[in-house]
Protein backbone atom coordinates (compact mmCIF):
# COMPACT_ATOMS: atom_id res chain seq x y z
CA UNK A 1 0.00 0.00 0.00
CA UNK A 2 2.68 2.48 1.05
CA UNK A 3 4.97 1.75 -1.92
CA UNK A 4 2.02 2.12 -4.30
CA UNK A 5 1.12 5.44 -2.70
CA UNK A 6 4.73 6.59 -2.85
CA UNK A 7 4.88 5.72 -6.53
CA UNK A 8 1.64 7.63 -7.12
CA UNK A 9 2.99 10.67 -5.24
CA UNK A 10 6.12 10.73 -7.41
CA UNK A 11 3.97 10.42 -10.53
CA UNK A 12 1.67 13.25 -9.39
CA UNK A 13 4.48 15.70 -8.62
CA UNK A 14 6.03 14.99 -12.03
CA UNK A 15 2.70 15.51 -13.79
CA UNK A 16 1.40 18.53 -11.83
CA UNK A 17 2.91 21.55 -10.09
CA UNK A 18 1.73 20.61 -6.61
CA UNK A 19 2.29 23.41 -4.11
CA UNK A 20 0.77 22.20 -0.82
CA UNK A 21 0.20 19.07 1.21
CA UNK A 22 -3.54 19.72 0.90
CA UNK A 23 -3.31 19.77 -2.89
CA UNK A 24 -1.30 16.54 -2.82
CA UNK A 25 -3.91 14.95 -0.52
CA UNK A 26 -6.70 15.95 -2.93
CA UNK A 27 -4.84 14.52 -5.94
CA UNK A 28 -4.21 11.27 -4.05
CA UNK A 29 -7.89 11.02 -3.12
CA UNK A 30 -8.85 11.51 -6.80
CA UNK A 31 -6.48 8.62 -7.62
CA UNK A 32 -8.07 6.34 -4.99
CA UNK A 33 -5.67 6.93 -2.11
CA UNK A 34 -7.54 8.46 0.86
CA UNK A 35 -4.86 9.83 3.20
CA UNK A 36 -4.58 11.97 6.30
CA UNK A 37 -2.42 15.09 6.53
CA UNK A 38 -0.06 13.21 8.86
CA UNK A 39 0.39 10.44 6.28
CA UNK A 40 1.14 12.94 3.50
CA UNK A 41 3.63 14.76 5.73
CA UNK A 42 5.37 11.47 6.58
CA UNK A 43 5.40 10.41 2.90
CA UNK A 44 6.98 13.75 1.91
CA UNK A 45 9.78 13.19 4.46
CA UNK A 46 10.32 9.56 3.46
CA UNK A 47 10.45 10.43 -0.24
CA UNK A 48 12.81 13.36 0.43
CA UNK A 49 10.52 15.77 -1.38
CA UNK A 50 11.25 19.45 -1.16
CA UNK A 51 9.77 22.62 -2.54
CA UNK A 52 11.55 24.61 -5.20
CA UNK A 53 10.71 27.97 -6.70
CA UNK A 54 9.00 27.88 -10.09
CA UNK A 55 10.32 31.32 -10.98
CA UNK A 56 6.92 33.03 -10.80
CA UNK A 57 7.04 33.38 -7.02
CA UNK A 58 5.22 30.09 -6.51
CA UNK A 59 6.65 26.77 -5.38
CA UNK A 60 6.18 23.11 -6.17
CA UNK A 61 7.21 19.79 -4.72
CA UNK A 62 10.05 17.93 -6.42
CA UNK A 63 11.89 14.73 -5.70
CA UNK A 64 15.60 15.12 -5.12
CA UNK A 65 16.77 11.59 -5.89
CA UNK A 66 19.74 12.00 -8.21
CA UNK A 67 23.48 11.37 -7.92
CA UNK A 68 25.33 12.62 -4.83
CA UNK A 69 27.01 15.45 -6.76
CA UNK A 70 23.73 16.60 -8.28
CA UNK A 71 22.06 16.27 -4.88
CA UNK A 72 24.69 18.39 -3.17
CA UNK A 73 24.30 21.07 -5.83
CA UNK A 74 20.49 21.00 -5.55
CA UNK A 75 20.53 21.21 -1.75
CA UNK A 76 23.05 24.04 -1.90
CA UNK A 77 20.84 25.88 -4.40
CA UNK A 78 17.73 25.34 -2.24
CA UNK A 79 19.65 26.63 0.78
CA UNK A 80 20.84 29.74 -1.10
CA UNK A 81 17.41 30.48 -2.57
CA UNK A 82 15.59 30.19 0.74
CA UNK A 83 18.16 31.67 3.14
CA UNK A 84 17.70 35.22 4.49
CA UNK A 85 19.74 35.44 7.71
CA UNK A 86 20.99 33.58 10.77
CA UNK A 87 21.76 34.31 14.39
CA UNK A 88 23.16 32.25 17.20
CA UNK A 89 22.08 32.03 20.81
CA UNK A 90 24.77 29.93 22.47
CA UNK A 91 24.45 26.53 20.82
CA UNK A 92 21.16 27.34 19.07
CA UNK A 93 21.28 28.53 15.47
CA UNK A 94 18.20 30.35 14.21
CA UNK A 95 17.93 30.58 10.43
CA UNK A 96 15.43 32.95 8.80
CA UNK A 97 14.14 31.97 5.35
CA UNK A 98 11.88 33.22 2.63
CA UNK A 99 8.27 32.65 3.70
CA UNK A 100 7.24 29.04 3.08
CA UNK A 101 10.80 27.80 2.54
CA UNK A 102 11.88 26.82 6.06
CA UNK A 103 11.12 23.12 5.60
CA UNK A 104 13.01 22.98 2.28
CA UNK A 105 16.01 24.81 3.74
CA UNK A 106 15.94 22.53 6.81
CA UNK A 107 15.90 19.49 4.50
CA UNK A 108 18.86 20.97 2.64
CA UNK A 109 20.73 21.42 5.93
CA UNK A 110 19.94 17.82 6.86
CA UNK A 111 21.55 16.62 3.62
CA UNK A 112 24.51 19.01 3.56
CA UNK A 113 26.60 17.01 6.04
CA UNK A 114 26.13 19.51 8.86
CA UNK A 115 27.35 17.10 11.53
CA UNK A 116 27.34 19.95 14.05
CA UNK A 117 23.52 19.95 14.04
CA UNK A 118 21.92 17.54 16.51
CA UNK A 119 18.39 18.30 15.27
CA UNK A 120 16.26 21.04 13.81
CA UNK A 121 12.69 22.28 13.81
CA UNK A 122 11.25 24.23 10.88
CA UNK A 123 8.22 26.47 10.76
CA UNK A 124 7.10 28.63 7.86
CA UNK A 125 10.05 31.02 7.70
CA UNK A 126 12.25 30.06 10.66
CA UNK A 127 14.45 27.08 11.50
CA UNK A 128 15.81 26.38 14.97
CA UNK A 129 18.87 24.13 14.98
CA UNK A 130 20.25 22.58 18.15
CA UNK A 131 24.02 22.52 17.67
CA UNK A 132 26.47 20.43 19.70
CA UNK A 133 28.42 23.37 21.17
CA UNK A 134 28.98 27.11 20.92
CA UNK A 135 32.20 26.45 19.00
CA UNK A 136 30.34 24.17 16.56
CA UNK A 137 27.71 26.88 16.09
CA UNK A 138 30.41 29.40 15.13
CA UNK A 139 32.04 26.88 12.76
CA UNK A 140 28.70 26.02 11.17
CA UNK A 141 27.78 29.68 10.72
CA UNK A 142 31.09 30.36 8.95
CA UNK A 143 30.50 27.40 6.62
CA UNK A 144 26.95 28.56 5.84
CA UNK A 145 28.20 32.12 5.23
CA UNK A 146 30.59 30.75 2.60
CA UNK A 147 27.72 28.90 0.91
CA UNK A 148 25.61 32.05 0.60
CA UNK A 149 28.72 34.26 0.18
CA UNK A 150 28.05 36.57 3.13
CA UNK A 151 30.97 38.76 4.16
CA UNK A 152 31.23 39.43 7.90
Amino acid sequence: MKSGRHGKILELIRRYDIETQEELSERLLEEGYPVTQATVSRDIRQLHLTKVSKGDGRQKYVSLTKSDTEMTEKYTRVFREGFLSMEMAQNILVVKTVSGMAMAVAAALDHMDCHEIVGSIAGDDTIMCAVRSVEDTETLMERLRRIVDIKE
